[in-house]
């Protein structure tokens, strides 16, 4: 039995552990994106990383390097496109009004033509002349912390793809199951990860091509930049995608192009809404299989803590405090003994 001393330090080096660990935590807010980010993309190049320096026998400062390039070129470099190409967009509605506000007198004297009914009120206009400057701040804000982020996510990774072996397995041995058991727990956090790193980036782009396609045919103005758009809509609860092509058609069938704007309603309706579940069921024989409601919280809750990168990392996050919740369940309050925690799916990871 520990003696009143013994039992002293471990509560005090608890406690010690505690509060560093808060303190840390909270001082490293901001840079919670760039960190979940590196992870992130660790999980997706550690098996390449393991075949450069086991396989190749490539010292692990090179493959580090490389790797790092190839993350550079396929992951940050687009996503760094998409977001100026909204954001350069934003800025210029935001430094001049009229750009934005001359469209939208221009629809609602589209609808007053056709309906009768007046939308547009001066107090309206002058709410929306008020908020731009604000909504111009937010857009500065929000660009200097993507790119503070990005910085630390580049510096991040190096030491992660350095030193990936060693921190695994450091993580396997603190996990409060014996050597199998973490190893299964980590298996399932590398599939969470992939599957959500992979699937949701993966499921906007293709529904976000399919609709730049339909808007190429139907002749919407500016097909490129509202195919972006719909890419970030397919995250939005219920509606999705239909926030984007239902207006343009509507735009259109206000214009008088009544057979382009019925048609681009129903390209929506058939094809866009329905690739989703097309792509989801081609996932789900590869990948673990993300619960929808996982999906549109994690959302929510991403994008308040990280912004733009909460896209992905909200989602990430929710399932594995999903996951860990669930081992507790199991093996504490169910008493399931540990070979039967998890069930075996087809992973050749380890």
């Amino acid at each position: 039995m520990p003696t009143i001393r013994e039992q002293y330090w471990r509560y005090s080096l608890f406690v010690i552990i505690l509060g560093l660990g808060v303190a840390i935590f909270w001082e490293l807010t901001p840079f919670l994106g760039g960190l979940l980010g590196a992870a992130t993309i660790y999980v997706l190049l550690r098996r390449q990383m393991w075949y450069l320096t086991e396989r190749r026998k490539w010292r692990r400062s090179l493959a580090a390097s490389l790797l790092l390039a190839e993350a550079v070129f396929f992951f940050l470099i687009p996503i760094s496109l998409i977001v100026w190409m909204i954001v350069d967009k934003i800025q210029h509605a935001a430094l001049d009004p009229q750009s934005i506000i001359e469209p939208l007198r221009h629809v609602a004297d589209l609808i007053r033509a056709r309906t009768g009914y007046d939308i547009w009120q001066e107090s309206n206009l002058s709410s929306m002349i008020a908020y731009l400057p604000r909504m111009g701040q937010w857009i500065i804000k929000g660009i200097m912390s993507f790119a503070i982020n990005i910085v630390v996510l580049l510096f991040v990774l190096y030491f992660m793809l350095i030193g990936g072996c060693r921190m695994e397995e450091y993580g396997r041995e603190i996990l409060p199951f014996n050597h199998s058991v973490g190893r299964s727990v980590m298996r399932e956090v590398h599939m969470i990860v992939r599957s959500n790193a992979i699937g949701i980036p993966l499921l906007a782009v293709v529904q976000g091509i399919v609709a730049f396609l339909g808007y190429l045919a139907f002749g919407v103005p500016g097909a490129l930049f509202w195919g972006v758009i719909t890419c970030f809509a397919t995250i939005i609860p219920i509606f999705g995608t239909a926030l984007v092509w239902l207006p343009l058609a509507g735009y259109m069938a206000l214009e008088g192009n009544w057979g382009a704007g019925i048609g681009l309603a129903l390209y929506g309706m058939l094809v866009v809404t329905h690739v989703d579940n097309v792509v989801r069921f081609v996932m789900q024989k590869k990948m673990a299989d993300t619960h929808p409601l996982v999906t549109i919280f994690g959302v929510f809750v991403g994008l308040s803590l990280f912004g733009f990168m909460g896209v992905i990392f909200g989602p990430l996050m929710l399932e594995l405090f999903v996951f860990c919740v669930n081992i507790f369940k199991k093996k504490y309050l169910d008493g399931t003994p540990d070979h039967q925690l998890f069930v075996p799916r087809s992973l050749s990871d380890s």
